[in-house]
């Protein structure tokens, strides 16, 4: 019954997908269909709404920073924090390093403020419009992007992910960060090499100071307006919770929308709600989004996965899986069945945090030793889930910065970590050689 469940999601994922309808219908149907399985399993309605309720529960953080994210990204415009950057920083940018030197920014910003969601909406928004202004192809800053905000994301002191890794494996954080400095090296170098390449073989060239001069007829452009992008990096140095420093850059843009740019109070919450709107037609297809409700479509996707965690544990869905990852372990090591589980896990779950705890959970007997499970959850589950187009860990950044879902496919580091550390995993001996060599 497991398989034919999952089978039946599976066929309505990729419906959606071919007939490029939303995917929050197929996750609406995955959500009934599993739903479905816990009655046929004798669960009670009552039961199974609670176990959906428990799922929910585990990502309320994460609904509030999507609503930080999606108000910080428009008062940021609205302060001139973004126009100021951009008008400032345009001179000083070399057009065939310019894809390169995206990655290291949002590389640099992610390992400070330790969240992909938080960099894509403050330096990820930035880089975005400076490429666009430039004329650069919009695939290859998105997937710099992408690979930039979970470098940080995943190794950072303040990640998330990394502490949730920490916690399910029972492992000490900074033991496992030097872990993933080592098993990042080949792939951040080469990915290094390719977008440098990339930028040298594009066709980017400095911002025309017609469009410049737009930022400086419609904004009031001094150093004051970068303070909520400053505030932002100065406190994620004293390591405050992520969600109070996006509170606190809120407040200052709001305060330079007011008394700097003169804005009415009552526009500024009009921008907060619905995203900035500049008047100018030019202006505003370089500048305008942002908003809580521009974020609305992925909370919805996060509230409709997570609850599948409670089901799944409260059904027991996967138990009968666990016997064929052993059996994947045997063939192609732990870290290759690792690997293959964390994508099925999240085609599934359609946000990083499920991914991992099923990963997780589905994995933890493949691999005995945690800190080999720790940097093996981070080379896989941790980066696979920004690859799937229909995951958060996706979907969130790529709205933020209003790139092309296609941007995934230039995500360079994303796909490289896990395909180098597979292959040094080849050198591992499966835990079935392991046994057979012990009697």
């Amino acid at each position: 019954m497991e398989t034919i469940t999952f089978g039946i999601f599976a066929t309505g994922l990729l419906l959606s997908i071919l007939l490029e309808r939303s995917i929050l219908y197929a996750l609406f149907l995955g959500y009934i269909i599993f739903f479905i399985y816990g009655l046929l399993k004798k669960h009670s309605i009552y039961q199974m709404i609670q176990m959906s309720l428990e799922g929910v529960r585990t990502v309320k953080n994460i609904l509030l920073v999507f609503l930080l994210i999606g108000i910080i990204t428009a008062v940021w415009r609205g302060a001139g924090t973004i126009p100021m950057i951009i008008y400032s920083s345009s001179k000083l940018i070399v057009p065939s390093a310019f894809i390169l030197i995206v990655f290291l920014l949002n590389c640099l910003v992610s390992v400070l403020i330790g969240t992909a969601f938080g960099t894509a909406a403050t330096i990820g928004v930035i880089c975005m419009m400076i490429g666009n202004i430039m004329g650069e192809n919009p695939l290859y800053v998105g997937g710099a992007i992408l690979s930039g905000i979970y470098f940080g994301d995943r190794c950072s002191p303040m990640s998330t992910s990394a502490f949730l890794v920490s916690t399910l494996t029972k492992t000490d954080i900074f033991q496992n960060i030097k872990q993933m400095i080592h098993t990042s090296a080949i792939p951040f170098t080469v990915t290094c090499v390719a977008y440098l390449l990339i930028g040298i073989a594009g066709q980017g060239e400095f911002p025309s100071l017609d469009i410049l001069q737009l930022f400086a007829e419609n904004f009031v452009l001094n150093w004051i307006t970068v303070l909520p992008a400053a505030l932002v990096l100065l406190l994620s140095l004293f390591n405050i919770n992520v969600k109070y420093t996006m509170i606190i850059s809120i407040l200052a843009a709001s305060i330079i929308c007011v008394v700097i740019q003169q804005m009415d109070v009552l526009e500024l919450l009009q921008i907060m709600v619905t995203g900035y709107r500049a008047k100018d037609p030019q202006l505003a297809a370089m500048i305008d989004g942002g908003g809580i409700l521009s974020m609305l479509k992925v909370s919805a996707i996060v509230c409709i996965s997570s609850s599948y965690s409670g089901i799944f544990d409260g059904t027991r869905l996967l138990e009968k899986f666990k016997k064929h990852i052993a059996l994947l372990a045997c063939r192609f090591t732990p870290f290759g069945s690792t690997l293959a589980t964390s994508i099925l896990a999240s085609m599934i779950a359609c946000n990083q945090t499920l991914t991992i705890m099923l990963t997780h959970q589905l994995c933890k007997e493949i691999i005995k030793d945690q800190n080999e499970l720790a940097i093996t959850l981070e080379d896989t589950a941790v980066v696979v889930a920004p690859l799937i187009p229909w995951s958060i860990a996706a979907a969130v950044p790529i709205a933020a910065v209003s790139a092309p879902v296609s941007c995934i496919l230039a995500a360079c580091y994303l796909y490289l970590l896990p395909i180098v550390n597979l292959l040094r995993a080849k050198k591992q001996v499966s835990p079935c050689r392991a046994a057979r060599q012990s009697e």
